[in-house]
């Protein structure tokens, strides 16, 4: 028997993939599932003070939607830093005509790594019956505006 490259093994792969699908992939025959137009659109959770934003806190496109991270900027405990940041998202998940059974997709920053059980306690049980994934780190330079806990996401609409 003699030795393939790396390069025979991934053509072969190739081959067998068309062979198996039928060339579905290849024909053309397989469509993304989209209706209509997809567009970015931009949700503004509150009035506008700057003539140009640095950034927009809620963007949507097509069904995903993608909210800004949200701290919390007052003296307080992770718990209550936890449960402010939740809180300010899902108001505008709701008002970006999303809920927080929708969200897909969380990335939460700790200031301190510690704090990950505590923030946990009021974590759970806010997503529905299926949480969303999520990834959790403590940058090394910390949260800015002092906050202890910053979350973003991705739901759908």
């Amino acid at each position: 028997m003699e030795s393939q490259s790396r390069r025979g093994l991934l053509k072969n792969a190739a081959k067998a993939a068309v062979v198996a699908t039928g060339g579905a992939a290849l024909a053309g025959t397989a469509k993304a599932q989209v209706t209509g137009k997809l567009e970015k659109k931009s949700y503004p959770t509150k009035p506008a003070s700057d003539p140009v934003p640095l950034f927009s806190s809620a963007v949507s496109y097509g069904n995903l939607l993608f909210l800004a991270g949200v701290g919390a900027h007052f003296q307080g405990t992770i718990e209550e830093h936890t449960k402010h940041v939740l809180d300010e998202l899902e108001k505008n998940l709701i008002g970006s005509g999303s809920s927080m059974e929708k969200v897909l997709k969380v990335n939460v920053y700790l200031n301190d790594i510690n704090d990950w059980a505590k923030m946990n306690t009021v974590y759970a049980g806010r997503w529905g019956k299926i949480p969303p994934v999520r990834t959790t780190i403590a940058p090394a330079g910390g949260i800015p505006g002092n906050s202890l806990v910053e979350i973003d996401l991705i739901a759908y609409i």
